[in-house]
């Protein structure tokens, strides 16, 4: 392909709001930069974006807001950082935007460009197949291409005549069909023959708040039956290192946390040393997944979020690996559901029972097949593809 515009310098404006985010951006920026070295990046980014080159104008942080009631005392907040986006976008005619996950904030974002002449992309599809099935008007109307990382999303979209490219999952294709254990526990320094279970409380300080109390007492419970087993928790950064110190206090819990001075992997490293995984739902329950790691899926939110999203959610699952199966390959223990004694008995089951383990871990590599497509890559295409037309176009 050539390069898309006859403008010398390529500015590209790019919008992560989370981890998981920053992630896909960073590898979509460094496809992009092998095509168009001179290109310009620009938005809210991450420290892995950045490290790419991205230019973030305001703290990815103030975008990373859980839940349905909690965003409601930050809006005045989102609403002026979206305002300012908009025309510093516009200020520097940006070539293309690309809002990636987000889709509160990034749809509404894009609701405002797309007007101005900017071709949009979207990068992961909101779960509108799940509930709020009524956005897909919206995003037809201010997205010109919606990147899916999940198979069933594109046949979604393409049932409502909205453009849609099943990119794959750059997770799938950068992690290996088998991970190494040993070597995970060799760079966090961990002993190769011990038993040890992971416990990721979540990567904000509200979900921290709600879930490790419990994770921690499950642990409390699984010493009881393994004695052995040693707990490995990862910190994404400073404020939830201290945030999990706290709760490991009260519990009386001994543990050893991991913090990103292990880099911005941090938890899938620990992931990937673990024997077993508990963690809250999100990205990180399709990272154990591509790990092979048994896991235990718990999560609870803020009372009326759940109450709330109980009304509104159609699908049958919330972790990836089980929407993945359609099927639960994985145990789901939401809200009142996610008890200390839940918690360890099935995290005993994935350590005592191998047959099970077994099956369910076969499982995994293959659904692991399924997403590698070269994702960085075919992202990338999808947007020099929508360069190009709107080129051609003016």
């Amino acid at each position: 392909m050539s390069v898309p515009s006859p403008r010398q310098h390529l500015c590209i404006g790019i919008v992560a709001g989370e981890v998981s985010g920053d992630t896909l951006g960073a590898g979509l920026v460094r496809e992009l930069k092998s095509r168009y070295p001179s290109a310009e990046f620009i938005g809210i980014c991450g420290p892995q974006m950045q490290a790419e080159g991205a230019v973030s104008l305001f703290p990815m942080e103030r975008l990373s807001v859980m839940g349905l009631v909690e965003v409601l005392g930050r809006l005045r907040e989102l609403f002026g950082i979206r305002d300012q986006l908009v025309e510093k976008f516009i200020a520097a005619k940006i070539d293309v935007f690309v809002g990636i996950d987000a889709p509160d904030f990034n749809l509404r974002l894009e609701e405002s460009l797309k007007p101005a002449g900017i071709p949009v992309v979207h990068y992961v599809s909101p779960s509108v197949w799940a509930w709020r099935q009524g956005r897909v008007e919206g995003i037809r109307q201010c997205v010109d291409t919606i990147l899916c990382l999940l198979p069933f999303e594109k046949k979604f979209y393409d049932e409502h005549q909205v453009d849609a490219v099943f990119v794959g999952h750059p997770l799938a294709d950068s992690l290996p069909l088998e991970n190494d254990t040993v070597a995970a526990r060799a760079e966090l320094g961990l002993k190769a023959e011990a038993e040890y279970i992971a416990l990721l409380p979540g990567s904000r300080g509200g979900e921290v708040d709600r879930i490790a109390p419990v994770l921690f007492a499950a642990a409390k419970l699984i010493l009881k039956k393994h004695p052995q087993a040693r707990f490995i928790i990862p910190a994404i950064n400073a404020a939830r290192r201290a945030d999990i110190e706290t709760h490991l206090a009260v519990s009386g819990l001994a543990a050893e946390i991991f913090d990103d001075r292990h880099g911005a992997g941090v938890g899938r490293l620990v992931m990937g040393a673990a024997d077993a995984v508990v963690l809250a739902s999100g990205t990180a329950t399709l990272e154990a997944m591509l790990l092979k790691k048994p896991m235990v899926v718990a999560y609870r939110l803020q009372w009326l979020t759940y109450l709330i999203a109980r009304l509104m959610v159609k699908s049958l699952y919330v972790s990836l690996p089980n929407l993945l199966a359609g099927e639960e390959i994985v145990p789901e223990l939401i809200q009142g559901a996610a008890t200390p004694e839940a918690i360890a008995a099935e995290t005993l089951r994935w350590l005592d029972d191998e047959p099970y383990r077994r099956s369910r871990v076969q499982r995994f590599t293959a659904l692991h097949e399924s997403l590698r497509r070269n994702a960085d890559v075919k992202a990338a295409d999808a947007v020099q593809h929508l360069l190009e037309k709107h080129v051609e176009a003016v």
